[in-house]
């Protein structure tokens, strides 16, 4: 091994770039092309190859066999496992507006498992986890972990396990609350009133449960990989009950996560303004019900998490 400048240098390793950070370091048969930029503290692997117009920012561990193509952005603290493929985008990466996009973007602190491969015009959202040999054709939510081929979300890093809805220990009596650890999240278990002509279950707005509705709506035959909700509101509240079937919900306020099971219709969570909501898991039959506080406005839709977590700690 030698040392060029502050970057460790396998003598088998070739770097013709001239953008290289402090404190890196290339292994053996690691190549690096001209116009390549790379940032301070990373390791590239063993027969790892950075091709031109490829940007790695700091703290970047690629291990060995990784390839990386023009016009890929990794963020800082991103970890690829042996032998990736983040596959070259067979046509040109501008968009009408002539500027240029990234064929592939790993957003900041994404792990990327062993043998996985990410597929063009993918964005693998920031702590994101791709498991060892996923293939990932669609873009991956912040804190998500998805496996398979293809890829689909299986859960979500540093959430509980989904909270358990004691579906077995039905509330026969007021309606009780439970407080999350999610900042204003709040979770309901509403009486069950059993009859021989039918079961029954009821809550009244404004008294028993959280606000006065002006909207519901309701979701329905969702394919069980796909994902639903995705976003914040910035005043508007919800309040979401499975009428049938079941389906999980994942709540974030930008610090904590916590995963409910939404499975039996005396069970519902009320999700205040600013917390980022995601449906998933849902089986074939499930139809999930939602109050909202407000009428539809587009505008209220906050669907970008980097712009949320903006908002939610304004400078």
């Amino acid at each position: 091994m030698t040392t060029t400048s502050s970057v460790k240098l396998h003598s088998d390793a070739r770097c013709h770039s001239l953008e290289i950070g402090e404190g890196t370091e290339l292994e053996a048969f690691a190549y690096v092309e001209s116009g390549a930029r790379v940032g301070n503290d990373c390791l590239i692997g063993a027969h790892c190859y950075i091709e031109k117009g490829v940007s790695l920012g700091n703290k970047v561990i690629a291990e060995g066999g990784s390839r990386f193509y023009a016009g890929l952005v990794v963020e800082d603290e991103v970890h690829v496992g042996r032998n990736a493929t983040l596959a070259r985008a067979l046509h040109s990466c501008a968009s009408q507006s002539g500027q240029t996009t990234p064929s592939i973007l790993l957003r900041q602190g994404c792990h990327i498992g062993a043998n996985a491969t990410i597929c063009p015009g993918v964005t693998v959202g920031a702590h994101a986890i791709v498991d060892a040999g996923a293939v990932v054709t669609h873009s991956v939510q912040h804190y998500a972990i998805v496996s398979g081929n293809p890829a689909h979300v299986v859960g979500f890093v540093n959430a509980k396990e989904p909270i358990s809805t004691g579906k077995g220990e039905i509330n026969r009596g007021e309606v009780g609350v439970t407080v999350s650890l999610v900042r204003g999240v709040t979770a309901y278990d509403i009486p069950y009133v059993s009859d021989p002509r039918g079961n029954l279950t009821v809550g009244e707005f404004e008294r028993t449960l959280p606000f006065q509705p002006k909207r519901y709506f309701m979701t329905f035959d969702v394919p069980s990989a796909k994902l639903r909700g995705e976003h914040a509101h910035r005043t508007c509240h919800q309040f979401l009950i499975c009428m049938h079937g079941s389906c999980a919900l994942v709540v974030d306020d930008g610090v904590n996560r916590e995963e409910y099971l939404l499975d039996r219709p005396t069970f519902g969570i009320h999700v205040p303004p600013m917390i980022w909501a995601t449906e998933y898991k849902h089986t074939s039959d499930s139809a999930l019900l939602v109050f909202a506080s407000e009428y539809y406005d587009a505008g209220d839709y906050i669907r970008d998490y980097h712009q949320y977590l903006k908002e939610l700690r304004p400078q």
